[in-house]
């Protein structure tokens, strides 16, 4: 019996928080989904909602107990603007901060768009044995997130540690 890891593909939520965004102009979410599809891991749920903090946290509540569900990724509502409460609705629902996601962003980000970085406040937690991570709406730093980040701790194989244990 070989001891090498498996891939295991994971289900996946895509939420896009937008108030100028539909399903039919998302273009970060559609990358988004592009590029999860592409590692294999399958879209189960992809909705575009307000930037309400209510309806955010009840589609995010809903997702983060079904069964079915092991990863929500969301894009959008992370900044400073005063309509963005991203932060807000979910962290509360998070079991488990994953600080150096957040922390790990913003110094990738620095890279690309120098101090304007701070003013990301991306984050990720687990809770329920779901994987929640809430990264900007723009389509570069999303795809920042999920290259750099997201895409490696959601793959079996990585090591030494990934998140797949933790959800499945």
């Amino acid at each position: 019996m070989s001891s090498a890891k498996q891939f295991k593909p994971l289900n996946v939520a895509l939420l896009t928080f937008s108030d100028k965004r539909d399903q039919s102009n998302d273009t970060t979410g559609a990358k988004l989904q592009q590029a999860v599809e592409a590692e294999g891991h399958e879209v189960v749920y992809r909705k575009v909602c307000e930037h309400n903090k209510h309806l955010i946290r009840a589609a995010v509540c809903s997702l983060i107990a079904d069964d079915e569900v092991q990863v929500i990724l969301t894009n959008g509502g992370t900044g400073f603007a005063l309509d963005n409460v991203t932060q807000a609705a979910i962290a509360p629902l998070l079991e488990q901060r994953i600080d150096g996601f957040g922390e790990l962003f913003r110094q990738l980000s620095y890279q690309d768009i120098g101090s304007s970085s701070l003013q990301s406040r991306a984050f990720a937690g687990i809770t329920n044995k779901t994987l929640v991570a809430c990264v900007p709406g723009s389509g570069g730093a999303a795809m920042l997130a999920w290259e750099k980040l997201l895409k490696p701790q959601m793959d079996a194989r990585q090591g030494p540690c990934n998140f797949v244990g933790h959800l499945v």
